[in-house]
């Protein structure tokens, strides 16, 4: 078993970091107003114990600790074991992976659950707009990775992430204003108020974005409201948001071009693959506006508590490649009910329900090669897609210091597809069961380590389930078309080992080491022009193990400190049998190292930061060496000021221009070193912001 080696050093380092001489303390947290805060809405040290009775690997972070919150790799930059592949690096849709799960998908997103609130927030297929999301609106992102998810609906191998809305309760209001290079422009606008047992906020935001390369402007509009009413044993909050996005895709380059000009596009030059795909002509973008409506109801006490959540949403979303436009008008519904109990003596018990459709329409056409336009229309399917979950769960106290938790979730997942254009018709089921068997030690009051073993499922999501076939030339012997694919669930057994805990008061780390064993991966295929063209299951296993590590803290410095971070994600991933036997999965970073150290000195905190992939990453699964995305060091600077109500900042990116691929598309095998394969990341940047808290 090559992963033994792994996980034996880790263990072996395991009792050594526990032989502290005197308790540790995790490092203080303060909350304000955290007597007024509702459970619905968690205090962050109150998720903070919710997450502590998991027994496996959670982050918690809070975004409004941040300085610029413009995108999600701000609010999520420094946390272990979740891997942001920007895109553009404005205001469109990265790719997200946690643990792998989700990173076949570009350049749609799918692989983890995404939550607003505690409520499913992706389509009931399992795709998300990960776009949609705010991070200026959110108090705490809770992060449950793998197995480690904790509602109903959350089987998939990357777990789950979810955003909670700042209240009433939090602020009273906040103005913020940013402005940065490439025309980058942000602003928000937020009043909330709290009385006896009512609270509500409501936050108006918009963005704009200028692009460091040729078309790739992108702009975001937002407003969310939440209105909570409580008593003390019943709380309802009702939720409401509102999101218009939209970006130009500037599309890929093949390696040369990105070196040579990595502001350039395809359509700069007179070369036949310019002509071919020129960006300007054929305009590629997407555009996408959803709004969201929501109720959640808790009540009751420790001895028996439920909870009760609708959420009604509508996704209208155009998402068109230089060769294909497809647009979707999607109506997802859902629901979810939880109860917790305490039986007398050493048990706690939990049961869950929850329920989603969506019923889309989806049309294709192929592109105008002149204008953009729609041309040939070959696909229009009436889609709908149904989840259906059972989650039943026990934690046994065998000890003062050991607790034995377990779950089982059951499932079913319905994936129905008519083609109205053919009249072909695909109906798919999945029943499936996902089992979790887990174990807390907890020899010192803040010292905890963990381990378990688990079970993942994932249906295919319709960007899966429809490929399409055309080519970027209109040739009547091979007209467009689509099919409708036959797949089965993507499966995996898993076991984590890990801890969390403070060496000092100016130490915490946390560690998780896991292995995956994948049965029938979701693999998706880009064809030579470097748009999507299907999904098929991998014939052989694969393998998913790695390590995910955070060190951070805070050192008194002659009446000041120093303030650092770092997060390290290790991702060992390959193909077991098959056609690619032993081979690297193509798309994973194999290291990736985020670090920051700030100097704090009264109001001001300064210093670097630093993102470094030290290896190449392979983006073919053959793993062709001349493909490979290189490594790259990207250096920044951040100048943090805040006093009162106050805040303001100052920050650099790429302070080096380092020249580098973001991201690219994921091949079987890279056709010819001039195929359009990569996506230039940002050159050198300053943003600077200010708010005021009310």
């Amino acid at each position: 078993m090559r992963h033994l080696p792994l996980l034996v050093a880790i263990a072996a380092a395991m009792p050594a970091l526990s032989q502290a001489n005197e308790p540790v303390r995790l490092p203080a947290i303060d909350v304000s107003a955290e007597a007024e805060k509702a459970p619905l809405q968690p205090s962050v040290s109150q998720e903070q114990k919710r997450l502590e009775r998991v027994p496996g690997g959670t982050n918690l972070t809070e975004p409004q600790q941040e300085t610029r919150l413009a995108t999600l790799r701000d609010a999520l930059d420094y946390q272990p074991g979740v891997v942001i592949q920007e895109f553009f690096g404005g205001f469109d849709t990265p790719r997200l992976n946690v643990r792998g799960s989700g990173i076949q998908s570009n350049p749609v997103n799918r692989g983890v659950l995404l939550l607003q609130d505690g409520l499913p927030l992706n389509e009931a297929d399992g795709s998300f707009v990960i776009g949609v999301l705010e991070p200026r609106d959110t108090a705490l992102v809770s992060i449950r990775r793998g197995a480690n998810a904790i509602t109903p609906s959350a089987t998939t191998l990357g777990g789950e992430l979810d955003f909670q809305s700042l209240t009433g309760a939090d602020e009273a209001g906040r103005v913020r204003l940013e402005t940065g290079s490439f025309g980058r422009q942000g602003w928000q606008a937020a009043v909330g108020g709290q009385g006896e047992s009512l609270d509500g906020r409501f936050s108006v935001s918009g963005n704009r974005y200028d692009g460091f390369r040729n078309h790739s402007e992108s702009e975001r509009d937002s407003l969310r409201a939440n209105l909570g009413f409580y008593t003390d044993d019943f709380e309802n909050r009702s939720y409401f948001s509102w999101t218009d996005l939209a970006f130009d895709i500037p599309f890929v380059v093949p390696k040369q071009r990105l070196e040579d000009d990595p502001e350039g596009v395809l359509g700069d030059k007179a070369t036949p693959l310019d002509n071919l795909f020129n960006v300007y002509r054929r305009d590629p973008l997407r555009e996408t506006k959803q709004w969201r409506l929501a109720n959640r109801s808790r009540w009751g006490d420790e001895t028996l508590r439920q909870d009760l959540g609708f959420y009604v949403q509508n996704t209208d979303d155009r998402f068109k490649s230089p060769v294909a436009s497809t647009e979707t008008d999607s109506r997802t519904f859902g629901g979810q009910w939880q109860l917790n109990g305490q039986w007398t003596g050493p048990l706690s018990w939990r049961l869950g329900l929850a329920w989603s459709r969506s019923d889309m329409d989806r049309t294709l056409n192929a592109v105008n090669p002149q204008n953009g336009s729609n041309a040939t229309r070959f696909g229009d399917f009436d889609l709908h897609a149904e989840n259906r979950h059972v989650l039943a769960g026990l934690d046994w106290q065998l000890a003062e210091d050991w607790v034995v938790t377990g779950d089982i979730k059951w499932g079913q997942a319905i994936r129905d597809a008519d083609d109205r254009q053919n009249g072909e018709t695909l109906d798919q089921s999945w029943t499936y069961a996902t089992p979790k068997l887990g174990v807390n030690w907890t020899p010192a009051p803040d010292l905890r380590w963990y381990a378990n073993i688990s079970r993942s499922q994932e249906a295919p999501t319709y960007w899966e389930i429809i490929a399409s076939n055309l080519t970027p030339t209109s040739d009547p012997n091979n007209p467009p078309n689509a099919e409708l694919v036959e797949l089965d669930l993507q499966r995996a057994t898993t076991t984590e080992l890990g801890g969390q805990g403070a060496l000092s008061e100016a130490l915490y780390w946390n560690l998780a080491v896991y292995h995956s064993r994948v049965e029938d991966e979701l693999m998706a295929t880009t064809n030579d022009s470097g748009t999507a063209s299907g999904t098929f299951n991998y014939a052989g296993k694969t393998r998913h193990q790695g390590v995910e590590a955070g060190l951070s803290g805070s050192l008194p410095v002659a009446g000041a400190a120093i303030d650092y971070r770092s997060s390290w994600t290790y991702s060992d991933f390959r193909f077991d049998g098959g056609e690619f036997d032993d081979n690297r999965i193509g798309g994973v970073p194999r290291h990736l190292v985020n670090a920051e150290v700030l100097y704090r000195i009264n109001s001001w905190r300064v210093g670097p930061n630093v993102r470094w992939m030290p290896v190449d990453t392979p983006v073919d699964h053959v793993n062709t060496d001349s493909a490979d995305q290189e490594a790259y060091t990207l250096l920044g600077f951040k100048i943090d000021y805040e006093a009162g109500p106050w805040r303001g900042y100052l920050q650099g990116d790429n302070l080096t221009d380092e020249v580098y691929a973001s991201s690219y598309v994921i091949r079987k095998k890279q056709p010819n070193p001039n195929a359009p394969t990569y996506l230039p990341g940002n050159g050198r940047s300053v943003s600077a912001g200010i708010s005021y808290r009310f």
